[in-house]
C-alpha cells in the first residue's frame, strides 16, 4: 500500500496520468476509499473505471455505493453499458432494495438496451432473489433468447420461495441443463423439507449421467439423506466427494458429519470431527455436540461444549439446544437449568420457543409437572404445539391427567388434524382408568374421521428411492417382498442353522431371476 501511495504522489509530482492502473491496482488490494479519491480527482474519468468500482462495490460491498457511483456517471454525462447495469442489477438483489430494483429497471429501459441477454439474465436473477417472481416471469417471458443461466435464475427463486411445483416445470421445459439446475431444485426440496424429493432429483442426476454433481449439490443432497436415514447412499455419495476433494469444503464436511450424528454412527461421525480439526467451524461443534445428545451420550456432549468454550469458540442458539437436550436425555435437571440461565445471563442470547421446549421437556421428564408448567405460562411468547406436546408427552409418562388435559386442550387448537394427541390423551385416561374418557375421546375421533397416520420407511435401491407403508401392497414388487418376508419369518421360528443366511439369498436370487 505504501508503494500505491508513492507512485500516486510521483504522478502528481511530474504531472504524469496513471489514475486509470492506480485504481486498477487499489481495487485489486482492495482498498475501495482510496480509489474513490483518486477517481474523484481525476478530471476525465472513463465509464470503465466507474465500471470497475462498481463491481468491487457489488463483491465486497457496501453495495449502496454501486447506485452512488452510478449516479456520479450519469452526472458527469457518461452513457452507461449493458455490462453497467448487469453489475447494478447484481448490486439491487444484494441490496435486496425492490425501489432500487425498479428505478434501475427503468433506467435500463430508458437507455435502451433491453436486448442485452447478459443484462437481462442479471435482471430476472435480481427480481427472483428479491422475491418478485411475477417481475422475473414477465422479463424472462419476454426474452427472445434465454440460456442457461437465465432459466437457473428463474427456477431458483421458485425453489427459494417455496414454489417447487412451478420450479420443477421450468426444469423440465430446459432445452439443456447444467449442474447449477440440477442443484437449484435439489437444493430447493431440501430447504424446504421435501427430503424424498431431493434425493430421488439426486438420484435421477446420477442415472441420467450427463451432468456431474459438485461440492453445491453434495452439501444440498446430503441433509435430505441424514434426515430420511438414508445412510447407505449418503456415505456412497461421501466416497464420491473425497474422491473429488469436495470433502475439504466446509459445507461438504458438516454435512457428512450431520449425515453420521443424525443418523447415530457416533464414532464414525466423532472420527471425522477429529479428522476437520483446525477447520471445525460453529456448525461442525453443534451437529457433534447435537449428535451426541440425541444418541444418549449425554455426558460427551457436555464435555465437548466445555472443549468448545476452552477453545474459545462462542455459542450460538443452536448450541444451546444441543446441551440442554443432553440434560434432558440425561436427566440433569440443575445442569439444564444452570445452562438455561447462563444463556441471557453470560452469552447474551435470547431463549426461543425450541429452548423453552426443551427445559418443559427435561422438567416434565423428571416428573417436574408444576414447575413445566409455570415455566410455559411465563414464556415471553406464546408456547407452540412442540412446548404444549413435551408437556403432554410428560404427563403419557407419569400419568398427570390433570397436566395431559390442559396440553392436549391446547393441542387440539393448535392442530387439530393430528391424532396423535388424541391417542396419547387417551393413553393416559386409560392408565388412570378413565374409561368414559377413552370413549368419548374415541367416539370424537371416529365421528371427525382422525385417524392415525401409517408409519413408512425409505430403502433406496438400484438408484431409487422406495417408500413402505404399513401393511403396503402399492408396490409394484410387493407380492415378491411379501413371499420372501414370509419366507424370512418361517425359517427365524425353525431352530437356528448355520446357513440361515444363505437360504434367504438363494431364495431372493431366485425370485431375482423369475
Amino acid at each position: 500500500m505504501n508503494q500505491l501511495k508513492q507512485f500516486h504522489a510521483h504522478s502528481l509530482r511530474i504531472g504524469t496520468d496513471f489514475a486509470k492502473d492506480l485504481i486498477t491496482r487499489l481495487i485489486e488490494i482492495p482498498n475501495l476509499n482510496y480509489a474513490h479519491k483518486v477517481l474523484d480527482s481525476f478530471p476525465h474519468p472513463t465509464l470503465s473505471l466507474y465500471n470497475k468500482l462498481i463491481q468491487a462495490h457489488s463483491s465486497h460491498g457496501p453495495h449502496s455505493r454501486c447506485l452512488s457511483l452510478y449516479a456520479q456517471l450519469l452526472h458527469r454525462s457518461l452513457l452507461p453499458t449493458p455490462h453497467s447495469f448487469t453489475l447494478l442489477f447484481v448490486a439491487c438483489a444484494k441490496l435486496s432494495s425492490r425501489s432500487f430494483g425498479q428505478m434501475i429497471h427503468a433506467h435500463f429501459l430508458k437507455f435502451g438496451l433491453d436486448h442485452d441477454a447478459y443484462a437481462l439474465t442479471a435482471l430476472v436473477d435480481m427480481y427472483a432473489k428479491m422475491g418478485l417472481l411475477l417481475f422475473a416471469r414477465k422479463v424472462f417471458d419476454e426474452m427472445y433468447a434465454k440460456d442457461v443461466p437465465t432459466w437457473n435464475s428463474l427456477i431458483s427463486g421458485y425453489a427459494r420461495r417455496g414454489d417447487l411445483d412451478e420450479a420443477l416445470r421450468c426444469f423440465l421445459a430446459m432445452p439443456s441443463r447444467n449442474v447449477i439446475s440440477w442443484t437449484a431444485l435439489v437444493s430447493g426440496y431440501s430447504q424446504n423439507g421435501r427430503y424424498r424429493e431431493a434425493l430421488e432429483m439426486y438420484l435421477e442426476m446420477e442415472r441420467e449421467g450427463i451432468v456431474r454433481p459438485n461440492h453445491v449439490t453434495i452439501a444440498s443432497v446430503l441433509p435430505a439423506c441424514a434426515n430420511l436415514g438414508a445412510l447407505e447412499v449418503g456415505q456412497r455419495i461421501e466416497a464420491y466427494a473425497r474422491a473429488n476433494g469436495y470433502i475439504r469444503n466446509a459445507f461438504v464436511c458438516n454435512a457428512v458429519l450431520e449425515l453420521y450424528a443424525r443418523c447415530g454412527v457416533i464414532e464414525k461421525a466423532m472420527q471425522l470431527f477429529d479428522e476437520i480439526g483446525g477447520g471445525r467451524n460453529l456448525c461442525s461443534w453443534n451437529s457433534m455436540i447435537m449428535g451426541l445428545a440425541v444418541h444418549g451420550r449425554c455426558q460427551g456432549a457436555l464435555d465437548l461444549f466445555t472443549q468448545m468454550l476452552r477453545e474459545g469458540i462462542t455459542p450460538d442458539d443452536v448450541t444451546f439446544v444441543g446441551v440442554i437436550l443432553a440434560c434432558t436425555h440425561g436427566g440433569m435437571v440443575e445442569k439444564g437449568r444452570e445452562l438455561f440461565n447462563a444463556m441471557e445471563q453470560k452469552f447474551l442470547i435470547t431463549p426461543k420457543l425450541e429452548h423453552y421446549g426443551c427445559m418443559v421437556d427435561l422438567l416434565g421428564r423428571a416428573g417436574l409437572m408444576q414447575e413445566a408448567y409455570e415455566l410455559i405460562m411465563a414464556m415471553p411468547m406464546k408456547p407452540d404445539s412442540v412446548v404444549w406436546g413435551a408437556l403432554l408427552g410428560a404427563c403419557s409418562f407419569h400419568g398427570n391427567v390433570k397436566f395431559a388435559e390442559r396440553a392436549a386442550e391446547e393441542l387440539f387448537k393448535l392442530e387439530p388434524w393430528n391424532p396423535g394427541n388424541y391417542v396419547i390423551l387417551s393413553n393416559i385416561y386409560a392408565k388412570a382408568n378413565k374409561w368414559n374418557e377413552v370413549a368419548k375421546l374415541r367416539k370424537f375421533m371416529k365421528g371427525s374421521n382422525t385417524s392415525k397416520a401409517a408409519g413408512h420407511s425409505f430403502i433406496e435401491e438400484g438408484g431409487r428411492l422406495h417408500k413402505f407403508l404399513v401393511e403396503d401392497k402399492c408396490h409394484s414388487r410387493s407380492s415378491e417382498i411379501f413371499t420372501v418376508l414370509d419366507f424370512v419369518t418361517a425359517e427365524m421360528r425353525l431352530p437356528r442353522k448355520t446357513d440361515f443366511l444363505d437360504s434367504i439369498i438363494d431364495e431372493i436370487r431366485f425370485m431375482e431371476s423369475s
